[in-house]
């Protein structure tokens, strides 16, 4: 990805973010943003820095400049503006370049593993007043995310669901009923690993509630940590951060119930049903 090209190139150069937002006429903040590839890119901008990070290979140069000026292209999610708010646009697009993605969910099943009836029926909660138009398109969005775990490559995900979400009967119980056997169907896909965070597990000290971490191919971003709020998000990067938060998964990776126990407890909740 350009964004962690060019940081590695800056800090193989030794030259700070400061002086790097010097050369574009901009601050450090958007040297950051443009590194973890929240912001777009303008093609002189890249050129200035390539100059100022000494790289001299004309047929380097053509090359990032060629992926800067594809960096610029809409995603498939774009469709979806109208609907999805900005903070959000850019976790779509960290996702779609994510190989790796561990959840921790305390409410809902996580949206990478929902059907369609449970992802409408979560859309509209609290939300009766959407036009029917918006809800139709946000349902979209969510099942059109799921692509990454089918792609030719697909992502890894690792989940963590709270025993709770087994029993919260969104959008009524054929509709649970409907999405736990979504869960035993996705759990044996290879690529998938679900866990379940019993009632009798104290689950890990400090996890809190729902998150989030990305990982990206070949160090060319750092993990990102994804907490998502009402109405914002936050994007955590900084090493001690990333390492906090990656300490707390693992944590409750050994405090759920092991994966070859999920089957057996999405049957018991699809029993309760009955």
């Amino acid at each position: 990805m350009l964004g962690g090209q060019l940081r590695r190139m800056r800090e193989q150069a030794g030259i700070s973010r400061a002086d790097a937002g010097w050369q574009i006429r901009a601050s450090e903040s958007k040297v950051s943003r443009m590194e973890l590839g929240r912001v777009g890119f303008k093609e002189r901008d890249v050129s200035d820095l390539l100059e100022l990070y000494g790289q001299a290979d004309e047929q380097e140069r053509f090359r990032l400049t060629e992926l800067a000026r594809a960096a610029n292209n809409p995603g498939w999610w774009s469709r979806y503006g109208d609907v999805m708010p900005s903070w959000f646009t850019n976790y779509v697009g960290l996702e779609v370049a994510a190989t790796l993605i561990r959840t921790y969910e305390v409410m809902f099943v996580p949206g990478l593993l929902q059907t369609e009836e449970y992802a409408r029926a979560v859309v509209q909660l609290g939300r009766s007043y959407q036009p029917q138009e918006e809800v139709t398109q946000r349902v979209s969005l969510r099942v059109n995310r799921q692509q990454i775990l089918t792609r030719a490559n697909p992502a890894r995900l690792w989940v963590v669901i709270d025993e709770s979400v087994l029993h919260r009967p969104v959008g009524g119980a054929d509709v649970l009923r409907g999405q736990l056997e979504h869960l035993i169907k996705w759990a044996q896909q290879p690529n998938i690993t679900l866990q379940i965070m019993p009632f009798s597990s104290a689950g890990a000290a400090g996890a809190g509630g729902a998150f989030s971490i990305l990982r990206f191919p070949d160090g060319d971003l750092p993990d990102i940590v994804y907490i998502e709020h009402a109405a914002s998000a936050l994007y955590l990067d900084k090493l001690e951060e990333v390492d906090e938060y990656a300490a707390i998964m693992e944590g409750l990776t050994i405090a759920a119930a092991p994966v070859s126990a999920t089957e057996g407890l999405l049957q018991q909740a699809m029993a309760r049903l009955d």
